[in-house]
């Protein structure tokens, strides 16, 4: 168990799509504990695998107390209602943008014992499901920018030292 190092935009790893877990093992257990140490820090919601250079699917969760994990998470079901929320990323540090997020969200997948979980959630739990899960497909939330907004975190972005590709 350890709080990872994080990876940042630029690098390619974020922009991967991730395989899904297959072992239910011992590396499976510590990619976990690893994912829920690491998340477990002041202003942390969530943190996908990819953003401590892991390609597979799996994220940690930490919303209004709410704690956890799903591992091979699916989207299954987001509210036709909508809302633009600011959003962040700890792979995007210090830049802030409006979002459009579904305003429910439920997650399915599984435990390290590979049996089925469900996570739902409203608002800032919805966000976090769908932002993590986005980074399982190679997204990061500037993604989902419109044009205009997407070139000026764009240039922000490669502005920062934190920048992977300097």
């Amino acid at each position: 168990m350890a709080v990872r190092e994080l990876r940042y935009f630029g690098d390619p790893v974020l922009k991967t799509v991730c395989d899904p877990v297959l072992k239910f093992d011992k590396g499976t257990e510590s990619l976990v504990n690893d994912l829920l140490d690491t998340v477990d820090k002041p202003g942390r919601a969530g943190l996908a695998a990819p953003q401590i250079g892991v390609g597979l699917r799996a994220f940690s969760y930490n919303v209004h107390g709410q704690i956890g994990y799903v591992l091979n998470p699916e989207i299954v079901e987001l509210s036709e209602e909508t809302h633009e929320i600011d959003e962040g990323c700890l792979s995007v540090p210090e830049l802030w943008f409006p979002t459009t997020r579904a305003k429910h969200a439920v997650v399915r997948g599984v435990d390290l014992r590979n049996e089925p979980v469900t996570v739902q959630g409203k608002d800032v739990m919805a966000q976090c499901l769908q932002h993590e899960t986005d980074h399982l497909d190679g997204l990061l939330y500037l993604d989902r920018l419109a044009a205009e907004r997407k070139k000026q975190a764009l240039r922000q972005a490669r502005g920062k030292d934190w920048f992977w590709n300097r």
